[in-house]
């Protein structure tokens, strides 16, 4: 009896010196962790063999592609490894206040241009440093043709569109609700030819589609990566815009308290300067670690980096406005112009000005992202006592622009302002274009010096206003611009009762009015 019992005394030990290898962190016992793991980690796999014997710790990654976007599951998993959590710590901050991170290695967010669309547009810029100002305008006229992660999905596409919202705000600090409240980036966004819901599939699918894009915009890693295969047809050159990046730090997030002893194992193996040095050599990204010595393709300044929104609202509004990426809305604008006789003179010079600067002729960072953009629909109506012209073009090229501005500069004065009529011809023009077209976004810019003395009143506009289809009434609105002698108090109104606002042009110009409401829908 005494032997058996000695016998079964040993099995048990055994048995549980087994299971503690498997499930504990004590001593030199393999811990098994569960990692949520976002796509771009999966370089790091031939690192994680020597982790698991060096440190006893052994992750198993599942890599998601909403890794970065959805809070992960506490009792699936006991770390998290993404490139960014920013996203996460603006929509959950309650569940992520808890959790602790540590940065493992750093990427900016840059742009891949083709060899001749590069030397292009640096012979255009003092100095041939460009800015996310200069890529928009060139994805405007249609010359940079670029492929971008999905933003409601990867961390690479999220992170380059806070990046050119920011340089498009051009307040040098974090996006703030009132930076987004029209949408700046339709210029920009009508560049994008290529897109995917992760990183790594979005590399994949620029070499499969060389000839559809010029330019790949995603982690300086991925770029150095790619030209260092033979896949390409051509190198990117990499560009780190002057106006700055959003720079990601990839952190492992501790999401189950009980395994601190192996995370902090794990994250002390990752920073020592032997595996940061490996790291890079992988993964073409920086090292956290200072001491380490970057390769020379990661010795150039990452400059100034980029702050991400610290309101959730910001993001959002990001995101809806930029919308499907695999999926274009026709955007159109319809510009109410009066042409009555008190324009002649200054006035209609500073109209011409206007419209000449938002045809590319303003080449400040801001007059780049109102520009008109290829494939955005306009229309032009002059109006005085009546309406004396109309012309509508789609943009495809300077040929269509010049058509417009021919359209801005003729004559023929009215001897009147009808400045209700004319809003209610911009609304039955909106109409006809929403019935042939549901999906488009349509909004009014009504631009008046004087006030209403012909034609409809205010009271009748309103009236027909309410008869129109409900879906016109919801959603195009009008942005009328104040100038001259025009009555602002009905203007305030004709902008609120269509859910629009009026830009007071007397407090700048002409030319920073219509650059104020460029984007709002």
């Amino acid at each position: 009896m005494r032997r058996g019992a000695g016998l079964l005394a040993l099995c048990l030990a055994l048995v549980a010196t087994v299971l503690t290898a498997c499930s504990g962190d004590g001593g030199q016992d393999t811990v098994r962790l569960r990692v949520l793991a976002g796509p771009d980690l999966a370089v790091l796999a031939p690192l994680l063999g020597e982790l698991k014997d060096e440190t006893g710790v052994d992750l198993r990654l599942d890599h998601r592609a909403d890794a970065e976007t959805k809070t992960p599951d506490r009792d699936r998993y006991d770390l998290a490894w993404l490139s960014s959590d920013r996203y996460l710590r603006l929509t959950d901050k309650s569940a992520v206040r808890e959790w602790q991170r540590t940065p493992t290695m750093t990427s900016p967010v840059v742009i891949g241009l083709k060899p001749d669309v590069a030397r292009k547009l640096r012979a255009q810029v003092p100095g041939s440093r460009l800015t996310w100002a200069d890529i928009a305008d060139a994805a405007a006229t249609g010359t940079v043709r670029f492929g971008m992660a999905d933003p409601r999905h990867a961390g690479s596409g999220l992170a380059a569109l806070v990046g050119v919202a920011t340089a498009a705000a051009g307040t040098g600090a974090a996006l703030r609700p009132e930076d987004v409240s029209c949408d700046r980036l339709r210029g920009f966004r009508s560049g994008q030819t290529l897109t995917a819901g992760t990183g790594p599939a979005l590399v994949d699918s620029y070499v499969d589609h060389q000839d559809e894009a010029n330019a790949l915009i995603t982690y300086e890693s991925d770029l150095l990566a790619l030209n260092a295969t033979d896949r390409l047809d051509d190198r990117l050159e990499i560009v780190r815009p002057d106006d700055g990046m959003v720079l990601a730090d990839f952190p492992l997030l501790l999401l189950n308290p009980a395994h601190r002893t192996a995370y902090d194992k794990v994250t002390q193996w990752l920073r020592r300067d032997s595996v940061q040095r490996q790291i890079m050599r992988h993964t073409l990204r920086r090292p956290v670690n200072t001491a380490v010595t970057r390769d020379p393709r990661l010795r150039e300044p990452v400059g100034n980096a980029l702050f991400y929104p610290d309101r959730p609202a910001v993001v959002e509004t990001l995101l809806a406005d930029y919308g499907d990426s695999d999926r274009r809305t026709t955007s159109q604008v319809v510009f109410l112009l009066d042409f009555s006789g008190s324009m002649r003179g200054a006035r209609m010079a500073a109209l011409r000005e206007a419209f000449a600067g938002l045809s590319g002729a303003d080449l400040s960072a801001s007059g780049k992202f109102t520009r008109f953009y290829r494939g955005e629909r306009l229309t032009v109506v002059r109006f005085g006592g009546r309406v004396l012209e109309e012309k509508t073009v789609t943009v495809t090229g300077p040929r269509d622009l010049t058509a417009l501005a021919g359209t801005v500069a003729r004559g023929g004065y009215g001897d009147a302002t009808a400045v209700w009529s004319a809003l209610d011809h911009g609304y039955r023009t909106a109409a006809r274009e929403l019935a042939a077209d549901p999906d488009r976004s349509v909004s009014l810019v009504l631009m008046t010096d004087g006030e209403n003395n012909a034609g409809l009143s205010y009271a009748e506009f309103v009236r027909r206003h309410k008869a129109l289809p409900a879906a016109v009434r919801a959603d195009v609105h009008t942005y009328p611009v104040h100038f001259g002698e025009a009555d602002a108090g009905e203007l305030r109104r004709a902008a609120a009762r269509t859910g629009g606002r009026m830009v007071d042009a007397a407090r700048s110009s002409l030319s920073e009015a219509f650059k104020e409401i460029r984007g709002c829908h």
